[in-house]
């Protein structure tokens, strides 16, 4: 359960590191390619933030990730410069591909597809009874 102030946390790192990673993409000329912050976690002890990635065109998202992953310490200068009149100290970043609509997306399909297990109850894993 995360606190008040890991939520604001959270929202004002977001808000801030939207603003960065889209922005590099603009400055360096990059078309066809979407990057959005989906959800930024912070750890208790304020010191780490896991900032999770949802990347259009999905195929490009493991090659943008490490190139995030190897800019982390100028983003986190970047951030740091945005957010120093708000915070004392910037958390360390730690990125990850966010593939929850990826999820989504395979569980729409299973449903409307043959294997739904609403419609067809033999798919459906039977309990045992102890």
């Amino acid at each position: 359960m995360e606190t008040n102030r890991q939520k604001k946390m959270g929202a004002l790192l977001q808000e801030d590191l939207v603003d960065i990673l889209q922005g590099q993409v603009r400055k360096n000329g990059i078309s066809n390619l979407i990057i959005s912050v989906s959800k930024v976690s912070v750890t208790t002890d304020l010191s780490i933030a896991k900032v999770y990635l949802s990347i259009f065109p999905v195929d490009k998202g493991a090659e943008l990730l490490k190139a995030i992953q190897s800019n982390a310490p100028l983003i986190k200068h970047d951030l740091a410069q945005r957010v120093k009149n708000q915070l004392r100290k910037v958390p360390n970043l730690s990125f990850y591909i966010d593939d929850s609509l990826d999820y989504i997306e395979k569980i729409d399909t299973a449903l409307k597809g043959e294997e739904n297990p609403i419609e067809n109850r033999e798919l459906l894993i039977r309990r045992k009874k102890k």
